[in-house]
């Protein structure tokens, strides 16, 4: 099994790709979505988070958005989240690389992969990119973002050209979907995957 890591900084159009690979039938582990489970209604880490920020849980699983203005701009409060996150995820990783053992090629999707180190735990790592002007016409795009939260989120990230100085594989999405899709299905010629599967 090859494992591809795939990463890139906000609106770069990480999703998107990630949702192509596994339109190739690659498995794909997604991070964020993993992360949403844990914190949804009865998800894993709801009490625990609630118990070390009071306030941001409820019904509905964590509240995101609460959570959010708790930790962003607060080292300590983010690193206690993470000390209760990390764990959590990286076990619900290796129970879908498990899964997927007879697989010739899986898929991680993982936001921070160079920023939390986790580069050593793939065997390939792909960078998806695009022009700092489309990353920030996106992320603006999306509710409830400002300039002043999106670039509080690109303080905690690896600058763009750094993240693709260290790729092994370079993802453009800048241009046609038809474009990006040709990229993902070259990477996987390249790893000896069809992707027909």
């Amino acid at each position: 099994m090859i494992i591809l890591g795939l990463t890139g900084s906000i609106g770069m159009g990480k999703s998107t790709v990630a949702r192509m690979f596994a339109d190739e039938g690659v498995p794909l582990f997604d991070a964020d979505a993993a992360v949403h489970a844990l914190q949804g209604p009865g998800g894993a880490l709801v009490g625990a988070i609630g118990a070390a920020f009071a306030g941001t849980t409820g019904v509905g699983g964590v509240d995101r958005a609460a959570l959010g203005e708790r930790v962003l701009g607060d080292p300590a409060a983010l690193a206690r989240l993470e000390a209760l996150v990390h764990p959590a995820v990286a076990a619900a990783r290796a129970e879908f690389l498990a899964d997927h053992a007879d697989a010739p090629v899986v898929v991680l999707d993982i936001p921070l992969l160079f920023e939390k180190g986790l580069e050593a735990s793939v065997d390939k790592v792909a960078v998806v990119s695009a022009a700092a002007e489309v990353q920030r016409e996106r992320t603006l795009a999306r509710p409830g973002m400002t300039p002043a939260k999106l670039d509080a989120i690109l303080a905690h990230q690896l600058p763009d050209a750094e993240k693709r100085a260290r790729a092994d594989f370079v993802i453009e999405t800048g241009g046609s979907f038809d474009e990006t899709r040709a990229a993902v299905r070259h990477i996987l010629a390249c790893l000896g995957a069809s992707g027909d599967s």
